[in-house]
Parts: structure tokens; C-alpha cells; sequence
């Protein structure tokens, strides 16, 4: 089974959930931008969370289906097409053999995610099938997909095979009669362009007004943000009380650095191991994803929370996803 790319689009990838384990050696986590749509797409087809899926980028490519696939779309970036049919995100599909699947850029919304029943079967690099094209590895030959590169399928969950099975005889396709979102989709649709975050360990060397400006200025994404960081652009620099050197220091995912120049930046899923800027916020796990969602010129403010709050957010979101995850494995089972 295979996926056949007639076009790559603008930035393809294959992700999982990060290369774990291996920071202490130098080699960056990388991952899905946007893991709670990964998560969710793969859900939806009955695959395990950290299946390998494709992250497409503001343009999608276009894609052969060579075998009968169940897959799921999930994410912001695009509109999807099926044969030149639109179809929609959060919905699982069981697309025949020869199927085109093509996408439209969206006013709003960066990233997409597909994921197919069985996962993206490509060679798994320290712990990850994750691409890291800095340092070329995993994912398709550690690079972003083109024209002409066949990607293979895993092997479905037992709960949905039969049923892909069945589809391939009939020759048709078939979609589900629900749709998967977020667990906090509601908050993130109300607060989209507001990112809850903590203080950093140097935000007290911060002058006052630019402790004041964190959380009542807005901050706008540049143009030159990537994986690696979003570099921001606000009305007037963060300063701090003095100037001060610090030796470099691990850093994770969220943190919001401020480099001599005062505009901040956040850090993505590519991003290094360890930093040397003053580390002023750090970004609540559960707010990542609206981050990744974020397109250059879009503008927003940061909503100050404790530890103890966005643990408990962590925790909502990540007991939500356990339910989720055996309510559609029961709602697969019940279907054969």
C-alpha cells in the first residue's frame, strides 16, 4: 500500500511526535507542529497518537491514493479535495484506489494534517520517523516530499481492516456520519489569538514596563518565523533592568527567548537544544497548537497563567484525549 505525491506542495513533511530522549546529545525533538491535530487525525483512523502523519503547510500537495486508504484530515491550513470534490477536515474517509486528494489554501489557518489508517511507514531514526531537514534525517530521506516520491502504509488496526477490506471489493468510498475535534476546541475557537504563559526563569530581570507590556501589547508573527522559532514583532523592545550574560541552557518547546534586539521569539518544534537568551515566558503545553495555527501578520497577546493552572489544563487535555481515544476504538469495534 502507498501514497503516490503528484505535486508536494509548499512544505510537506512526514511527523510523529517528536524524537524524544536524545536532547542531551545534541539532536533536536522536531515532531508535529500542531500536535494535538496529528493526535486527533490519527485517532480518528484508530491509529496509535504517535503515528507518523503528513504535516502540509499553508499550500497542500497532491496526492495518489494507489490502494483503498482510511484516512482523516485534521487542521486549519486548507480545504481538502477528493476527485476535485471538497470535502472536510475532522472527518474520517475510506477513499478507493486512484483517488486524488488535493487541497485550497484557506484566509486563515497554517498547517493540515492527514493521516492514513496503519500510519506513514517510513524508516524510524533514533525513536522517530519525525523529519528533521536541518540534519537531514527521518521522515522521506530527511526531506520535505516532491513530485514522484511514494511513501508506503503500516498495517491497520485489526478494528478497521475489515472494513477497508470490504471497501476494496465494492470499489467505493464512504464517509463517517461524525467528526473529531479538539477537546478544547470551543476555548481555542473563542481565544485563538490569545497564548496563555508562564513567567520565564529571567522574567523578574525584565525593567517593569516591559513586564507590563508582555501581557498588554500585541505581538505579530514575522515573516522569517519557521519551525524552529516564531520571531515577533512588537511596538517597542522588551528591555531589561540591566544587561547580563548567561551561559546557554536547555530550553523546550514554548519558550519565549528575547535576544539583544528585544523582539521576542518562541520556540518550535525544530527548535535547538539549548539557548542563551534571557528566557522571559514560557508558552502552557496546551496552547502550542494555536501557535502552530498562526500565519505571518497574524497578531496576538499573551494571558498570564501560574504552574499550577496550566498543570491543570495539561492534565484536562491529556485525560479528554485517553477518553477519546477508547471511544472511537469502541465506535471502530461496534462497526465491524
Amino acid at each position: 500500500m502507498s501514497l503516490y505525491i503528484e505535486e508536494g506542495g509548499l512544505f510537506t513533511t512526514v511527523q510523529d511526535l517528536g524524537r524524544k530522549g536524545y536532547l542531551h546529545q545534541g539532536v533536536v525533538e522536531s515532531g508535529a507542529m500542531d500536535r494535538a491535530a496529528a493526535r486527533n487525525a490519527n485517532l480518528a483512523v484508530a491509529n496509535e497518537e504517535d503515528a507518523a502523519v503528513l504535516e502540509m503547510t499553508l499550500i497542500g500537495p497532491s496526492i495518489t491514493f494507489q490502494t483503498t486508504m482510511l484516512i482523516c484530515m485534521v487542521g486549519d491550513g486548507m480545504t481538502p479535495y477528493l476527485d476535485g470534490i471538497p470535502c472536510s477536515t475532522s472527518y474520517p474517509y475510506m477513499v478507493p484506489a486512484g483517488t486524488v486528494l488535493t487541497f485550497k489554501a484557506k484566509k486563515a489557518g497554517m498547517r493540515t494534517y492527514l493521516a492514513i489508517a496503519g500510519g506513514i511507514d517510513v524508516p524510524v531514526v533514533m525513536n522517530s520517523r519525525s523529519t528533521y531537514m536541518r540534519a537531514e534525517i527521518g521522515g522521506y530521506e530527511g526531506r520535505n516530499l516532491r513530485k514522484g516520491d511514494c511513501l508506503a502504509i503500516g498495517q491497520p488496526h485489526p478494528f478497521v481492516q475489515p472494513m477497508i477490506d470490504n471497501m476494496k471489493y465494492e470499489k467505493k468510498g464512504w464517509r463517517a456520519n461524525w467528526h473529531i475535534q479538539s477537546p478544547v476546541t470551543e476555548a481555542m475557537e473563542a481565544n485563538r489569538h490569545v497564548i496563555r504563559a508562564l513567567t520565564g526563569t529571567h522574567f523578574d530581570r525584565l525593567n517593569e514596563e516591559s513586564q507590563q507590556q508582555l501581557f498588554e501589547s500585541s505581538f505579530t508573527v514575522k515573516n522569517q518565523s519557521d519551525r524552529m522559532g516564531y520571531r515577533l514583532q512588537t511596538e517597542s523592545s522588551i528591555a531589561f533592568k540591566e544587561s547580563f550574560s548567561l551561559l546557554s541552557e536547555a530550553v523546550a518547546l514554548g519558550t519565549v527567548q528575547v535576544p539583544p534586539d528585544g523582539q521576542p521569539i518562541i520556540l518550535m518544534a525544530d527548535r535547538q537544544t539549548t539557548g542563551g537568551y534571557p528566557r522571559a515566558l514560557q508558552v502552557a503545553s496546551v496552547e502550542i497548537s494555536k501557535l502552530a495555527q498562526l500565519r505571518p501578520g497574524q497578531s496576538f497577546t499573551f494571558s498570564l497563567i501560574t504552574l499550577a493552572e496550566a498543570e491543570s489544563l495539561y492534565r484536562e487535555y491529556e485525560k479528554a484525549i485517553q477518553i477519546r481515544k477508547r471511544g472511537l476504538l469502541l465506535k471502530w469495534e461496534q462497526a465491524n
